[in-house]
């Protein structure tokens, strides 16, 4: 038995085992029985999104109010850590690193497509490709992507930051329910499933990241360059990617993780700067500006948008699906957030985990978002309905029409690549902390193995078509961290209230007196 096995009590890991075994049968499930894996996908994702929308609506809103709560509360000042701990990184490589790992891909994949999607299809009552459709397409993109899914990183990242810095306990999902279920039962079979159900949303959330990366990065170099677009092409770019995330994630945090991060942020800033003054700008900053007054006015109606007889299609397909998505990813980018934020005050946590990527996001989706609608109003619907029918290659397709837009194409497919590989680095370090009992630097046989599967799950899932299906059921199965995350906010107020309780009740150090 290897070592990645067993855990750091030399017993034998069954988070490790479990996990693996759940990824080898989803793996052959996906490429001899798609059909199969697809139909029980669909029904189980619909048994809980339709069921349950009114819960996901309910538990997203209700992580927004929570760490504005914390955040301004009389635990804002406790440090994620002992009271002489300062953070390890810099705000800039800090933010990188966090924007990255939380959603820096889908930026790219979304940023033009998704707001001229709902500008063409949005929710009833609104006239497709009029005014109101496209402002409704703007806000409808800064809910999706602003503060409500940050919020939900920052209940698990903020609770194990705490734990794992303050208490010492282990990096694990199942920590987080010391303070309610007791330590021998977070550490028992309770514990076990939830470390598992942990490990098992992530790897399905990076394999379907990679493999719909894959794919926009194939499309974006066939468009470009009519590289072929075939299975051939998406095996070497799964060696290219695979190889440079192992490298980075081996090489671990300080060095290459934090590397491609700082990479990220500064091409990140400079092409949607570039895109800001070759693109429509007036429009894009009414965008900007009319978008965040629709997100604020509407901000109520729209986190908790479900209507009692009327149609909720669009409700369903977008909202629901996105806040499930969000908190399948929960687990992973929470475990990652926290694992780098040691020494922050719980306030400065909350401040750069949820308002400043909101923020940045939000600018995201103006700008990109802003250069679409102008080209399906200049252009015309029939254009845009050409442009949004492959997502893919919806950017690619919007930035032709501007100046210099085969160099923002090929820096596009750039951070696509550097995005791609935060996203896969950060998580093959997650599960190596998850599969070593929450170690903080995981062995490197551990990460290998890890990122390995994660490879070939995603090459295997794209030749068998069962990506769509994996996303699906990663959502459908991430429906009890719902339940986990209300149990840990809880849990967490515990044990802030006690933590407080305790410093309070610490005597005050007497002046040293003067000589």
């Amino acid at each position: 038995m290897s070592n990645s096995a067993k855990g750091k009590s030399g017993k034998l890991n069954t988070v490790y085992l479990a996990s693996l075994i759940i990824c080898v049968i989803l793996a052959v499930w996906g490429i001899f029985f798609s059909d199969s894996l697809a139909a029980a996908a669909s029904w189980l994702f619909d048994a809980v999104t339709v069921n349950f929308a009114w819960l996901y609506m309910l538990a997203m809103t209700a992580f927004v109010f929570f760490v504005v709560f914390i955040a301004f509360s009389k635990y804002g000042n406790i440090r994620l850590g002992p009271d002489d701990s300062r953070p390890e990184h810099s705000n800039a490589s800090w933010f990188a690193m966090l924007f990255g790992c939380g959603m820096g891909v889908g930026l790219v994949f979304y940023g033009a497509a998704e707001p001229m999607s709902h500008f063409l299809s949005p929710t009833a009552g609104i006239e497709a490709g009029s005014a109101a459709a496209a402002d409704f397409a703007m806000r409808a993109s800064f809910m999706h992507w602003g503060f409500h899914p940050w919020a939900n990183y920052a209940i698990i990242g903020l609770g194990l930051a705490f734990f794992q810095f303050r208490k010492n306990k282990p990096a694990l999902i199942s920590s987080l329910f010391i303070p309610l279920i007791g330590e021998e039962k977070a550490q028992g079979t309770v514990g076990k499933v939830i470390d598992i159900l942990a490990v098992f949303a992530t790897i399905a959330g990076i394999c379907t990241s990679l493999g719909l990366g894959i794919m926009q990065i194939n499309g974006g170099l066939a468009y470009l360059f009519g590289l072929p677009n075939n299975k051939i092409t998406w095996l070497i770019l799964t060696v290219v990617i695979a190889a440079i995330y192992l490298w980075t994630a081996i090489s671990g945090i300080d060095k290459g993780i934090k590397l491609i991060g700082d990479i990220n942020l500064y091409v990140a800033v400079a092409l949607m700067g570039l895109a800001l003054i070759v693109g429509p700008t007036v429009l894009q900053l009414n965008s900007l500006v009319g978008g965040i007054g629709g997100y604020i006015n509407h901000f109520f109606e729209d986190s908790f948008m479900l209507s009692t007889l009327g149609d909720n299609s669009w409700a369903l397909g977008w909202r629901v699906y996105y806040w499930a998505w969000w908190i399948a990813w929960a687990p992973f980018v929470g475990i990652f957030i926290a694992r780098i934020s040691r020494g922050r005050t719980i306030r400065e946590f909350i401040l750069g985990v949820v308002a400043v990527p909101a923020i940045g996001s939000i600018l995201w989706f103006a700008v990109f978002g802003g250069m679409g609608l102008n080209l399906a109003q200049t252009l015309g619907l029939s254009w845009a309905q050409e442009a949004g029918s492959d997502i893919t290659l919806t950017l690619f397709k919007v930035l032709a029409n501007y100046p210099l837009g085969k160099i923002l194409s090929m820096v596009s497919i750039f951070l696509l690549f550097t995005f791609f590989i935060t996203s896969a680095n950060s998580g093959t370090f997650v599960l190596g902390m998850l599969s070593e009992e929450g170690r903080l630097q995981p062995t490197h046989k551990t990460m290998f193995i890890w990122g390995c599967i994660e490879a070939a799950l995603s090459y295997a899932l794209l030749l068998s078509g069962g990506m769509k299906s994996v996303q699906t059921i990663s959502i459908a199965a991430a429906f009890p961290f719902i339940f986990i995350m209300l149990g840990s906010m809880a849990s967490l107020l515990k044990a802030l209230e006690a933590e407080h309780a305790e410093v309070q009740a610490k005597p005050e150090e007497e002046p040293v007196p003067e000589e």
